[in-house]
């Protein structure tokens, strides 16, 4: 019985990170762009854009850039995002897995 409960559940947790993963990558590539002088932010719908990427990635991000500023640069912060993520997604896969199937 807890199968029904537990299986849309394991099914959210990795649509979820999958989602959240995909966003961080065009988040990264976006912001890539607008260095590079190939999206113009002038442009209203890229600056939506930009707007909504910044308010689902930058809080996080900071959070990151705190302990471990840019080196060199270089932002680390989306790469250790996104292993915090996967490493989420392990543990709650297996906690809900062993939910459903304990030994």
């Amino acid at each position: 019985m807890a199968n029904v409960f537990l299986s849309p559940l394991l099914w959210l947790v990795n649509t979820v990170a999958d989602l959240y993963i995909m966003i961080i990558i065009i988040a990264v590539v976006a912001s890539w762009l607008v260095a590079f002088g190939i999206l113009n932010i002038r442009n209203p719908v890229a600056r939506q854009i930009m707007q909504i990427l910044d308010a689902l990635t930058e809080p996080v991000f900071r959070q990151v850039r705190r302990i471990i500023p840019p080196i060199r640069g270089l932002d680390l912060s989306p790469i250790i995002v996104w292993i915090c993520v996967e490493l989420l997604r392990i543990f709650l896969n297996n906690l809900i897995l062993y939910l459903m199937y304990p030994r």
